[in-house]
């Protein structure tokens, strides 16, 4: 197994003053669920200590909490390497954001105002003409943004959090081919969303949120079945 670092270029040098350890943390997971460090890398701290330009110090203590978090595992005598995902953690992941969002839904129709609401509707146009010019990163970029909306429309702080953390994870799990697949009728499901939210359809907002994500776990099954 491989045990070369992220690609080169990749990676800036870290800048000083900061609370290191945490820059550290942050530089790792970013590389890990954006794949430049893909799963089933063997990351070696010296490798990545040069790539980062600190000690290998605050690298093991980022690898610790890493493992922790389950982004990496430790293997005894081996070493460190990237955590490879299995399916079933992918389902239950996509479970609980089914009932966050769907949760987050029904706030946002509760609360939104016609600015949110027009926000929503022009996150949709954006997203749709970047399926039609086959923009998946601009795609997949404006879907974060429309759901990030949804949540700060809700007003719920905690459950913004928590979402966060799990879409993070999500992101990590789906691949540009689930988003190419999925494009379209995603957007098209948004859009329904929007104005679900528009007519303070708490109801209809939660059903149609949950149908979108249910939908998107779909598209990743039938991704990693391919």
């Amino acid at each position: 197994m491989s045990s070369q670092g992220p690609p080169q270029g990749a990676v800036p040098r870290l800048v000083r003053p900061g609370p290191l350890r945490e820059r550290v943390y942050e530089a790792l997971l970013e590389l890990i669920t954006t794949r430049a460090l893909p799963p089933g890398r063997h990351l070696v701290e010296t490798e990545l200590a040069g790539h980062l330009g600190v000690s290998r110090q605050p690298v093991r203590e980022a690898l610790q909490r890493l493992n922790t978090e389950g982004w990496v595992d430790l293997r005894p005598a081996q070493g460190a390497f990237v955590h490879e995902p299995t399916r079933q953690e992918a389902d239950q992941l996509l479970a609980v954001r089914t009932l966050l969002e769907a949760e987050a839904a029904r706030l946002a129709a509760a609360h939104a105002d016609e600015a949110g609401v027009e926000a929503l509707r022009s996150l949709c146009a954006q997203g749709e003409r970047a399926v039609a010019e086959d923009d998946v990163d601009a795609a997949a970029v404006l879907n974060v943004r429309f759901h990030a909306k949804v949540m700060e429309l809700a007003g719920n702080k905690v459950l913004a959090k928590l979402a966060a953390q799990i879409d993070r994870r999500v992101r990590w799990y789906r691949t540009p081919v689930a988003d190419r697949q999925c494009g379209g009728r995603s957007w098209a499901e948004h859009r329904g969303l929007a104005d679900a939210i528009a007519d303070r359809d708490q109801q209809g907002a939660t059903r149609l949120m949950r149908e979108h994500t249910e939908h998107t776990r779909a598209c990743c099954h039938e991704q990693a079945q391919s």
